[in-house]
């Protein structure tokens, strides 16, 4: 799913924006918990949290996570912006819960990670 999509399904803000106009991710991933992003996701796979706090910027780094997007409104602060900054991340913020999130974007097509692979 293009992230230019996303950004419409969730009535995203963009806070940090490096995307092409063709930058697409294939898998959601939700979690506060950062040791299941690093068990779970991949390179494809897009970052949805709520935890806000310069973790998920070095977990999304060391995933090779394009996308991250912070839901029930939280806006991340200047340091994990500029964190975003230097790892070339996309920044999203919705006003949208967590499972709101994760089922707008199912329905519309993003795939989840499957957890018993």
């Amino acid at each position: 799913m293009k992230v230019t999509k996303i950004i419409d399904i969730l009535k995203a803000e963009v806070l940090m924006n490096y995307p092409d106009e063709n930058l697409e991710v294939e898998y959601g991933c939700a979690s506060d918990l950062m040791s299941d992003v690093l068990a779970f996701a991949n390179s494809d796979s897009m970052l949805i949290t709520g935890l806000s706090n310069p973790q998920v910027i070095r977990t999304a780094e060391m995933m090779d996570i394009s996308t991250v997007v912070f839901v029930r409104g939280k806006k991340p602060g200047k340091e994990i912006l500029e964190l975003a900054e230097e790892n070339s991340l996309t920044i999203l913020a919705t006003d949208y819960s967590m499972f709101e999130t994760c089922g707008l974007l199912f329905l519309n097509g993003l795939k989840g990670i499957d957890v018993n692979e």
